[in-house]
């Protein structure tokens, strides 16, 4: 008898409905245009079965870049006009930044969209990473690609709320630390809709 997946409650969950998410979700007195113009963009949220669990590969965007320098974030960005739709997008994105060839990547689904404070759509891709890779940091894009347990990030005990002042208004967010890596706004975001998906 084969054992258990143990990505399918992670399946099971991105069948569930439920609308979008928003950097704006904990700042309800954001107002908002309602014409504003929103880019899309699209990000792979890899996982990989290990003989010890399931793991969320992340990375570490360089303290270089003019967008969330040092953020953690998934592999991901803009829908190119090369590009066929959004999963596409973050299939090309994850090889260019971490070296995921998009042929060993198992799309399993996707989750509600994210509106970014930086005016990007962002639809997060659900993958299954087939075998495990050698990942090849983007030079001056990516410092760093490295996992962390899947049912760290699926546990909504592990989330909190915090705030800084940005703008000149303070702007709350969530965040899901773990270890040395601090995972915050968008992709602690996108993860906490995750985990809300995944509590029994």
């Amino acid at each position: 008898m084969a054992p258990p997946d143990p990505l399918s409650p992670v399946v099971a969950a991105l069948s569930k409905p439920g609308g979008g998410s928003s950097d704006f979700d904990l700042n309800p007195d954001t107002v908002l245009p309602p014409d504003r113009k929103l880019r899309p963009a699209g990000v792979l949220v890899p996982l990989l079965v290990t003989p010890s669990g399931a793991n969320v590969i992340l990375t570490k965007r360089s303290s270089a870049l003019k967008h969330h320098p040092g953020q953690i974030a998934f592999p991901g960005g803009k829908v190119d006009d090369t590009d066929a739709d959004t999963t596409a997008a973050a299939l090309r994105e994850a090889h260019e930044e971490i070296g995921l060839p998009p042929d060993n990547v198992e799309i399993l689904g996707q989750l509600p969209t994210h509106e970014t404070v930086t005016g990007f759509t962002v639809t997060p891709i659900v993958g299954r990473v087939v075998s495990a890779f050698q990942p090849r940091p983007e030079p001056g894009e990516v410092d760093e690609v490295f996992s962390v347990p899947l049912d760290h990030l699926t546990d909504v005990a592990n989330f909190s709320v915090q705030s800084r002042r940005w703008l000149g208004q303070r702007r709350y967010y969530f965040t899901v630390p773990f270890g040395p890596y601090y995972v915050w706004g968008a992709t602690a975001r996108i993860l906490r809709g995750l985990a809300e998906r995944m509590r029994p």
